[in-house]
């Protein structure tokens, strides 16, 4: 299984949408605090439509709480400022991908705490600030669900 972590996300629709990801991929999804939203929001309900009761999903306190439910799992940080592609890493079964807020991406304190060959990033043409924060998620799990040849799918 994989773990998505969004580190307080911020736009409802984007967090329903990364719901219905992980109901069709198998991923457990793991919100930290503050969100900016209710969970009952209907912006993120009509997002992840009936998908909620399919996906696992748990909210924690602060990325400490997260990363000790997560125990010995490896944690990439998902950053526009990553040097590694997420297509030049090879990912296992239990891996999960950090993603920050939509404004502001992780913050830079935090990414100082993971070592930089944990620290990824999305292909991008030159110029361009990010990708939308379910897109990212979308490509990353796809590309680590692929590498894991698809585990559950069909």
């Amino acid at each position: 299984m994989l773990h998505i972590v969004l580190y307080q996300p911020e736009i409802p629709p984007n967090t329903g949408n990364v719901i219905r990801l992980c109901a069709n991929t198998g991923a457990q999804l793991h919100l930290i605090e503050p969100l900016g939203f209710a969970l009952d929001d209907t912006r993120l309900r009509r997002a992840g439509l009936d998908y909620h009761e399919w996906a696992g999903v748990q909210v924690h306190r602060c990325l400490a709480d997260c990363t000790a439910i997560l125990g010995e799992a490896r944690l990439f940080c998902l950053s526009t400022r990553g040097t590694r592609s997420v297509f030049q890493t090879r990912f296992r079964s239990g891996d999960a991908f950090l993603f920050g807020p939509e404004t502001r991406g992780l913050p830079a304190a935090l990414l100082e705490q993971w070592p930089r060959t944990r620290i990824l990033r999305l292909p991008m043409r030159a110029h361009s600030r990010s990708l939308n924060l379910s897109n990212a998620v979308a490509v990353t799990v796809y590309e680590a669900w692929r590498q894991l040849g698809f585990t559950g799918g069909q």
